[in-house]
């Protein structure tokens, strides 16, 4: 894409959700950047103001509680170029009229990428340590000396060698602890796995030798329920399931069941449904951790997502490579 000279840029996200990744400092290098730069669009895109505000747009920042761009915005919006999204998936924001007007699209899912991977580590880190159990048991006495467990040469399952996959995995084999690392991804081969540090297994292999399974894979139809029933059932007893990517990947009821006999732990940021009704037994269960969708970026880290839709804003300038670039090719293996 050639550089785009006096170009305007429209933001529209959620109000709260602006403050905190665009802070007026990065407002103003934006604003050094591009002139003029349009304040916030909340809401739909289709009223009177967001259509003024659109119709001159050449560059798009979106971010959490953007509407989706469907054609009747697209069309309130000929001159635009590129869309930012200072967040991660775009499946929900961009439609096939983005693709079919050639706006160039960026996503931040590498700059929310880590506050995914430390959350998941953390996780996986509290879960050698049988950490919920071990909470759950204290009024009934401290474990014996013998009976507690350590994080050493454990078997850690990843489940996705996505861009958080293959981040927690770098992570955990650059610790001192000697992690077995096991890999369930069809799209990568043993001798990729292999340079990752970690071993290319069956999923259902994967459970049975793993006491700790991370999820890390895209929601697709065919990973729907991935770990369903038959695929929980093969993990050790004393296991303990972490998914920081989608709540669809999981059988919530068969995960329900599993944990409500004690069989299994969860660290679950993500649900199906999202968020769980109130009263749902997942949220009872002492062994089980359910957080409301906070691995990634909140509060001062969203200022991360900030800082790269400005870069990405420079590069336009500059004509050079979008960092974040995302093709409609690519959509099928994205979360």
């Amino acid at each position: 894409m050639n550089g785009i000279r006096g170009m305007v840029v429209v933001i529209a996200m959620g109000a709260d959700e602006a403050a905190a990744v665009l802070p007026p400092d990065l407002r103003a290098r934006l604003a050094e950047l591009a002139a003029p730069v349009l304040g916030t669009l909340v809401g739909p895109l289709t009223t009177p103001e967001a259509r003024a505000a659109l119709e001159g747009a050449d560059i798009l920042i979106t971010g959490w509680g953007c509407p989706a761009l469907t054609e009747d915005v697209l069309e309130c919006a000929p001159r635009l170029r590129a869309v930012v999204h200072a967040a991660g998936s775009i499946k929900e924001l961009v439609t096939a009229g983005v693709w079919e007007r050639g706006i160039a699209v960026s996503s931040a899912a590498g700059a929310n990428a880590g506050p995914v991977v430390d959350f998941s580590l953390a996780a996986i880190t509290l879960a050698t340590k049988k950490a919920l159990s071990t909470a759950a048991a204290y009024e009934s006495g401290w474990p014996a000396f013998r009976d507690r467990q350590g994080s050493d040469g454990r078997a850690i399952g990843i489940i996705g060698a996505s861009r958080i996959g293959r981040r927690v995995m770098a992570r955990l084999r650059a610790s001192c602890v000697g992690y077995r690392l096991l890999l369930h991804d069809p799209y990568v081969s043993e001798a990729e796995a292999a340079s990752l540090g970690a071993e290319s297994v069956g999923l259902a292999d994967l459970c049975r030798a793993a006491g700790i399974v991370s999820v890390h894979a895209p929601q697709l139809p065919e990973t729907h329920h991935l770990l369903d029933a038959e695929h929980l059932a093969l993990i050790p007893d004393g296991g303990t399931v972490v998914n920081t990517a989608r709540g669809l990947l999981i059988d919530t009821e068969a995960l329900t069941r599993e944990c409500a006999s004690g069989r299994l732990d969860a660290f679950l940021d993500v649900t199906d449904p999202e968020p769980l009704p109130a009263g749902h037994q997942l949220l009872q269960l002492r062994n089980v951790l359910v957080t409301p969708h906070i691995a990634g970026a909140q509060g001062s880290e969203a200022r991360r997502l900030g800082v790269y839709a400005v870069d990405e804003v420079a590069r336009l300038v500059r004509g050079a490579p979008l960092l974040g670039r995302v093709t409609r090719d690519q959509l099928e293996r994205l979360a």
